[in-house]
Order: C-alpha cells, then sequence, then structure tokens
C-alpha cells in the first residue's frame, strides 16, 4: 500500500470549481468520478497523508485505522463501498485513500488519540448555514446557504458533482473531491448543509462516518425519509444538519453522537453556526465546539438580525450580502485565509446558495477574496455568474 506525503500548496487564487456528471451503477459512477477529477483527490488524499504524518502515523498505522471502518461502512450501505472502490481505481490511488477522504473527521479524531494530541488542537469545520422560507423571500421559494469554512487547502481539492441515478432521485452535491458528498440538493426537492458541532460525549463509541449520512440523506426520495436518515444514524461525533425541502420546510438538527434535538425557524428563517443552540441538549451536553469557534456566537446572531430586517422581501442577494458580512474579521462570518487559534490555515473555502425549487445551486470559492460564482444545476450545464 502507498500513500503519498507530498504536502499541497495552498491555492489562494480563486479558481472556480469543476463539474463532475456521472451514471451507471455505484462503481461506475465511482470510476467516473475519480477519473474525472484525479489531480484534485490525489491532492487531497496528500494533505490528510500529511496530517496523519504530522501525528507519527505511517502507511501501516493508516491501514488499521481505515480497516476498522469498513464493516460499518458496508452495514450502513453496501453501495458505498463500491462506489468509493470505483472513485479510487478511476482516480489512480489506493481504496482505502478514499475511504480516509470520506471518513477524514472521525479518522483524524482517531489519529490524534493514537498520537496523545490535545482535543482543543483539532481544526474544526466551521460554516454558518441559512434557510429562508418561502413565506419570508420575496420570490416565494426557499433559500437555503452556506458559508462553509476548513482549511484554505480546500479551495484547490473540492468539486461539485451531479449524480445520475437509477435506483432513486438525482443528486447534487459540492463536496471535496473523492468524498461522496457534503452539501446538496436532490431531484426529490431535499436539500442539506453541515455545521460543526461538538459535545463533551463524542468519541465514545464507533459511528457511521459523517460525509456518508448526507449522502444517504441525499439519496431520500422525500423530506420524511431523508429525516428517518438523521434521526436513526447512529454517529462518532456530534454534526448540525440543515434540512430543507423546496414546498417550504426547514428543520435544522443539533446531532450528538445518539440523538437529535429539532430546532425550527423563527420569523420564516433559520441560521446556524458552530455552538448548541437547544436548550433540551445544552442541558444534556457540555459545548465543546464553542472553545474553538468562539466567533460562532456573534456570527449567527449578525446573520439572523441582518435577515430578520428584510423578512419577506429577502431575496437572494439578500442572502448573500449576509453571508459576507465581515464584522470582527478575519473571524467573521466570511473569512479571508488566515491561521485558526492553533496555527492551521482556514478560510470561508465556499459560499453556497441552493434553490431546491429550480434545482439550482450558485457556488463562490474563497468568497472573502472572490466575487465570481458557478451556477450549477440538476440539469442542463454549469454558467459562470457574476
Amino acid at each position: 500500500m502507498h500513500f503519498m506525503r507530498k504536502k499541497s500548496e495552498v491555492a489562494m487564487q480563486p479558481v472556480q470549481f469543476p463539474f463532475v456528471e456521472v451514471s451507471g451503477s455505484p462503481r461506475e459512477r465511482g470510476h467516473q468520478y475519480g477519473a474525472a477529477v484525479s489531480a484534485r483527490v490525489r491532492r487531497g488524499v496528500e494533505h490528510y497523508v500529511g496530517q496523519f504524518a504530522a501525528y507519527g502515523l505511517d502507511g501501516r498505522a493508516i491501514h488499521g485505522h481505515v480497516q476498522s471502518y469498513l464493516p460499518r461502512i458496508r452495514a450502513y450501505d453496501p453501495a458505498f463501498i463500491d462506489e468509493m472502490q470505483g472513485i479510487a481505481e478511476g482516480a489512480g490511488v489506493d481504496f482505502e485513500a478514499i475511504v480516509l477522504l470520506n471518513a477524514r473527521t472521525e479518522l483524524l479524531h482517531e489519529a490524534r488519540t493514537a498520537s496523545k494530541l490535545e482535543r482543543a488542537k483539532e481544526e474544526p469545520d466551521g460554516c454558518t448555514g441559512v434557510v429562508v422560507l418561502p413565506e419570508a423571500s420575496a420570490s416565494g421559494r426557499l433559500v437555503h446557504a452556506l458559508n462553509w469554512d476548513w482549511k484554505a487547502e480546500c479551495a484547490s481539492t473540492s468539486v461539485i458533482v451531479r449524480i445520475r441515478r437509477d435506483d432513486g432521485p438525482d443528486v447534487l452535491t459540492f463536496t471535496e473531491a473523492g468524498a461522496l458528498a457534503r452539501a446538496g440538493m436532490n431531484e426529490a426537492g431535499v436539500a442539506i448543509t453541515a455545521n460543526y458541532i461538538e459535545s463533551d460525549r463524542d468519541f465514545e463509541k464507533p459511528g457511521v462516518p459523517l460525509a456518508l449520512v448526507r449522502r444517504k440523506v441525499l439519496q431520500s426520495a422525500g423530506y420524511a425519509e431523508a429525516i428517518g436518515v438523521i434521526v436513526s444514524t447512529e454517529t462518532l461525533t456530534s454534526n448540525n444538519l440543515l434540512l430543507s425541502h423546496r414546498d417550504g420546510v426547514a428543520i435544522d438538527f443539533e446531532c450528538a453522537p445518539c440523538e437529535t434535538f429539532p430546532i425550527y425557524p423563527e420569523n420564516g428563517v433559520l441560521v446556524h453556526a458552530n455552538h448548541w443552540t437547544s436548550q433540551a441538549a445544552i442541558a444534556k451536553y457540555k459545548d465543546m465546539g464553542v472553545l474553538t469557534t468562539p466567533d460562532s456566537l456573534y456570527r449567527d446572531h449578525r446573520v439572523r438580525a441582518l435577515l430578520n430586517a428584510k423578512v419577506g422581501k429577502l431575496t437572494t442577494a439578500d442572502v448573500v450580502d449576509a453571508l459576507r458580512d465581515d464584522f470582527g474579521s478575519p473571524w467573521g462570518v466570511c473569512r479571508p485565509p488566515r491561521p485558526n487559534l492553533y496555527g492551521a490555515l482556514t478560510a470561508t473555502v465556499a459560499m453556497l446558495v441552493m434553490d431546491p425549487s429550480a434545482g439550482v445551486m450558485e457556488v463562490t470559492p474563497l468568497p472573502a477574496l472572490n466575487r465570481e460564482s458557478t451556477t450549477y444545476r440538476l440539469s442542463g450545464e454549469p454558467a459562470m455568474a457574476a
């Protein structure tokens, strides 16, 4: 087994994310995906394997960690194994490297534990998520948006994938190259984004990798089925999932490893950053994530206040403006590339604005440095937008 160790360069010049369309069996889809963006897949593998190396772990250690996840992934959905094998074949990398990309949150924690590093040294996925319901929007259509805050390097490793499925609704997802999903929507009108949250009960027992839960949601034929995936899946760590439907419904789920806490819109608006807000959850769990994302405590408040001022007349442009808020910069809603509390270079890697009714996702890379976006669709070709 050979893993690459070369450290990838940080692409500080914003470049539009590549678009890939795949179809066929899970293995065929994976092969098409991996072959189309092999350079980005390899760059992502290099980055995360480099983190393992920084923890003092070699290929044999990675092998051991990855192998422990395969039985639970196969039990969750064996087609995911087939698809990941196809991605590996298409990209020309080891299968275990693709599993690493899809379970990177969980595996990096296990690597940190094995190297006895402090928990606080882990870099959190940031993010600020928004849903505007039809009654609050000028168009009468739902808007679902996200600022994805993560490692700045991922501006050069992320992609948009349109998955043509014979066994369910088609999917459009924004994700790190080689991963099965991160955020997106499907042909049935379901849309999902995710935010980092953490509790003192995380990492206590094995669970399904977060990326695979999101993909399972995006394969759902309806909203109830999507909720069922969220509330029935046990994970290793907490996560916040903002789930909407084009017909005008949205629920935010603050998910602990073994239970979920729903939060409903107020005044037609839902906003979530990186701290727990459900009073029921706060009564049971200690919020550990706020230690590394203290700016979360004002980010969601800032965005909510900006949106509430225009409820009933909110446009997509208003949502974009709110997600570009730079109060507290570089620790604002829209982050330029800058070191986090522990020296890792982080940024708002992408801004996503989805209209599930139209099947449209507008994505802006590194929005603190750039205002040019591309519009991707569940059908048709991508189009550049200013």
